[in-house]
């Protein structure tokens, strides 16, 4: 389903420099309400969502209203706004890329409201996207993946070739090729958010090529089941995915939300909330993504390792895309002691070297 693309170049220019603006602060008690594309329990992206309003729920006693399966477009979006505005809630959590523009006219429309949107590409005075550092997570498993491989060989399947999901592979490929310098990462691009069917067949053409450990950045289980029965490993993506596949499942790099929604909805609880004027990118360091504990696969030397790696991650003492970092036709992306900009992550258009496949 629609949920990560923020590559609008505005957007991609201005997150070098994420400012904040002046506080904005809603008239009362908060009342909030939170819309979903899909359903609230669909075992991945609205899922990890949800989880996080009931912690809100839970940690600052409010209760949440949800709509569920209002389309992203315009006016679907607009009369969800306006049903719950119309009744006095005056903080809308929006849950996907699709609904960015449709957010930013309800904020302009409403402008005593506070609105957040998950992988939003627009921000205004009272509204804020956020997303946060995925790649951070997909680079320590790229470690567990690379450390596991027998043929040498790994996957990731993924859905379309924009920058928020090419970090992902290339952070895989780049954690893999920490441990496993001579491994090659097969990237397939399904062109959709959402195709269980799609997937599972992709999955299974990446195990007849000698692929044994798949890697899916989207929802489905379809890729876990197959990789399970073939005797293969994987990695899942925004929930814990092991119940797909005890036996071969890695690890999985999961969502926090309630590490950014609970303080944010404090914050406007007390009257302090600025949102950034590029949105909000928070990363392992504030909580927002992380991994699910390593599969005794995975050698006791390199979960030491990818401990380590996380814990400099955390610090900012290291980055994934510090240079050199070198894409697939020998161009060198990121020079030697410089590292790639938000700017450059969120506009991200090549594959590193070593990943075969194309952005298509």
């Amino acid at each position: 389903m629609p949920r990560r693309a923020l590559l609008a170049a505005s957007l991609a220019a201005g997150l070098t420099q994420a400012l904040p603006l002046a506080a904005f602060e809603i008239q009362g008690e908060p009342k909030v309400a939170f819309i979903y594309a899909a359903t609230a329990r669909d075992g991945g992206w609205n899922e990890a969502l949800d989880n996080a309003r009931m912690a809100v729920e839970a940690q600052l006693g409010l209760e949440i209203a949800t709509v569920e399966s209002v389309p992203e477009e315009a006016t679907a979006l607009k009369n969800a706004v306006d049903l719950f505005t119309g009744r006095g809630f005056n903080v809308i959590v929006a849950t996907g890329y699709g609904y960015s523009e449709g957010v930013l006219e309800a904020a302009k429309a409403h402008p005593d409201v506070a609105f957040v949107n998950a992988s939003g590409a627009t921000n205004a005075a009272n509204l804020e996207g956020f997303y946060t550092r995925t790649y951070q997570g997909w680079y320590l498993a790229g470690m567990a993946a690379g450390a596991t491989s027998e043929s040498g060989k790994i996957g990731i399947i993924a859905g379309f070739p924009v920058g928020v999901v090419n970090w992902d592979v290339n952070a895989f490929a780049l954690g893999a090729q920490a441990v496993n310098p001579e491994v090659e990462t097969t990237v397939v691009y399904t062109n959709s958010w959402w195709d269980p069917v799609k997937e599972g067949e992709v999955a299974q053409a990446l195990l007849d090529q000698g692929v044994d450990v798949i890697g899916n950045n989207l929802s489905s289980a379809a890729p876990f089941i197959a990789a399970e029965k073939a005797g293969a490993k994987s990695v899942g993506f925004q929930l814990d995915m092991s119940q797909h596949a005890p036996e071969g499942h890695l690890t999985s790099v999961v969502f926090h939300w309630d590490e950014y929604l609970v303080p944010t909805l404090a914050a406007l609880q007390d009257g302090s909330w600025e949102p950034s004027e590029w949105g909000a990118f928070p990363g392992m360091a504030d909580g927002t993504v992380g991994i699910t504990p390593l599969s005794d696969d995975v050698p006791d030397e390199v979960k030491a390792q990818i401990e380590e790696t996380a814990e400099a991650i955390k610090a900012g003492t290291f980055e994934v895309f510090a240079g050199p970092v070198v894409a697939q036709d020998g161009t060198v992306v990121v020079p030697e002691g410089e590292v790639l900009d938000d700017g450059g992550l969120w506009g991200m258009e090549f594959l590193v070297e070593g990943v075969k496949g194309t952005l298509n």
